[in-house]
């Protein structure tokens, strides 16, 4: 009980303190199934055209999930790779970006998370934009490939 109650401190705190960067994420469904490789990872096929589908606030990836977003989150970063089958390590930068979402778990609205991503032997830091409100089918951003 403690955890939710923390949880729903948190993300109140942090909506109120974005409240005026509000936008609007296109929407996504709530629940839509993922195919998993293995327990921490997602089966991924596809692969994106568009350079900002991950890359930015506007085109986030949609891993959906709810109260298993932070997990779905994870299984979608532990499917990729570098471009050339690199290792990639990652590391949550924190939540940015308010929502309005139907998908909310609290409300009607969400924030998205932002992971910074290093393929192994660069020095590169990426950012890339992670909505756990919604779902839709993953891709692999531009940029990455799939773990082997």
């Amino acid at each position: 009980m403690k955890t939710i109650y923390l949880f729903i401190c948190i993300v109140g705190l942090l909506i109120s303190s974005c409240a005026t960067s509000k936008k609007s994420v296109r929407k996504g469904e709530a629940n839509v199934r993922h195919e998993l490789l293995d327990a921490r990872t997602f089966k991924i096929t596809k692969f994106a055209r568009d350079k900002t589908y991950g890359y930015s606030e506007d085109n986030p990836v949609k891993v959906g999930g709810g109260m298993e977003g932070p997990l779905n989150e994870q299984r979608f970063l532990n499917a990729l790779a570098g471009p050339n089958g690199e290792k990639v390590t990652y590391k949550r930068q924190g939540s940015c970006c308010p929502f309005k979402t139907p998908n909310a778990l609290f409300g009607d609205s969400g924030v998205l998370d932002m992971y910074e991503v290093i393929i192994e032997g660069s020095s590169e830091k990426i950012i890339l934009y992670l909505n756990m409100y919604d779902s839709e089918t993953l891709q692999v951003p531009v940029g990455f490939t799939l773990r082997k």
